[in-house]
């Protein structure tokens, strides 16, 4: 009879193969892509990643007949809780190699977060809202782009069966990047271009921290009333400027100004997770110089991008400029991309209801084409 033990991580030598546990899972699926190990380390150990400064957390190991076969976190965010009620834990980094053990792994994460006095137990949050969220549902097929995850098709049923109920979904759009822009939107963006209030320019790389603390405060500002959302800590976002300033491009970031103030802005990224794929997991010895050199010293013809922030300021939501505004930077950041290189573009994630968001992408062109869930269980 097969045995599982639930082991509790505990060492560095522990959270290797918490991670690496992922590579095992999906050894035969062509879409999946090896996280880096550093950056994997780096986001899960305390003390280098800020968001365990308002986080309690367990990370588990489920170990199958000698063979670490699943993992699974069990979190509580202080400021998750003080944004959407007390009582809710969290889980995340969901993975297993069979039924059996996926049923271990959830009572596990479960007995620690009703010990802790927790009644709903939400996820997969990978750690946060802030980080990689949900459940792939729909298309497998294709590699995660950069911060997005991946999953087997077995996951939502073995969540459902365990109690789970769907209570968000998130899409991901992708579009030909190279595509024509439909005449409408085009109307629609030349409104800024033309009122002397508005300012569009490209993120200032000398005053890069700056620039990101202003537009991680419209982010979070756009963001407030969105299901789910948790605001970022100053150390998050300084954490976030760190590993984001390498890849961060001024004619891929844009921001917008109306009468002086800053109230618009987007993010695309190249998607690393395209450029990592050979290198197996390993930065050391020889990867960094591959990175490097597909990054800064090879001129793109193919380049994945991916939006992962954009935002609007409250105050101008519901707003005709506001919304030229948001159409005049997507469309100027767009042809910036498609300068460069790139051929395919990713925006995501988008939650089902926000209905405003989803109209606006569909007119750009873009079709949903992964779908993410977020469940939840009364304890």
């Amino acid at each position: 009879m097969s045995t599982i033990q639930i082991e509790r991580v505990e060492s560095k030598k522990q959270l290797k193969r918490f991670i690496s546990v992922q590579y095992e899972i999906y050894k035969d699926d062509p879409a999946f892509i090896k996280p880096l190990m550093f950056e994997r380390l780096d986001a899960l150990t305390p003390g280098k990643n800020p968001y365990f400064e308002h986080a309690d957390h367990i990370f588990y190991i489920a170990v199958q007949d000698g063979r670490d076969a699943g993992t699974i976190s069990a979190q509580i965010d202080s400021l998750a809780q003080e944004k959407w009620g007390p009582n809710l834990g969290h889980f995340g980094l969901f993975e297993a190699a069979n039924e059996k053990v996926a049923k271990a792994l959830f009572a596990a994460a479960e007995n620690w977060l009703s010990q802790k006095g927790m009644k709903r137990m939400q996820g997969p949050w990978n750690l946060s809202p802030n980080e990689q969220c949900g459940m792939l549902a729909d298309g497998f097929d294709t590699p995660p782009m950069i911060m997005m995850p991946h999953g087997r098709p077995d996951y939502t049923k073995w969540t459902q069966d365990q109690g789970f109920e769907v209570v968000q979904r998130m899409f991901a759009y992708g579009y030909e990047t190279q595509s024509e822009t439909p005449e409408k939107i085009k109307k629609i963006a030349a409104m800024a271009d033309k009122s002397d209030r508005v300012t569009t320019r490209q993120f200032d790389m000398s005053r890069f921290d700056e620039e990101l603390a202003l537009v991680l405060d419209i982010f979070n500002d756009a963001w407030e009333n969105n299901w789910g959302f948790v605001p970022m800590t100053s150390g998050e976002i300084a954490h976030m400027a760190k590993s984001l300033k390498p890849i961060v491009k001024p004619y891929r970031t844009l921001i917008a100004e109306l009468d002086g103030e800053a109230v618009a802005f987007i993010i695309n990224l190249p998607d690393i997770n395209s450029m990592i794929k050979d290198l197996d997991g390993k930065l050391f010895p020889f990867g960094v110089f591959k990175l490097i050199k597909r990054l800064f010293l090879t001129k793109n013809t193919d380049m994945r991008i991916r939006t992962p922030l954009m935002g609007m300021r409250q105050s101008i939501h519901g707003n005709r400029l506001g919304m030229a505004m948001l159409y005049n930077i997507i469309e100027e950041a767009k042809q910036g991309v498609i300068e460069h290189g790139g051929v395919f573009s990713e925006f995501s994630w988008i939650l089902e209801d926000n209905k405003a968001m989803n109209n606006m992408l569909t007119r750009f062109g873009g079709e949903v084409y992964k779908t993410y869930h977020i469940y939840e269980k009364a304890l």
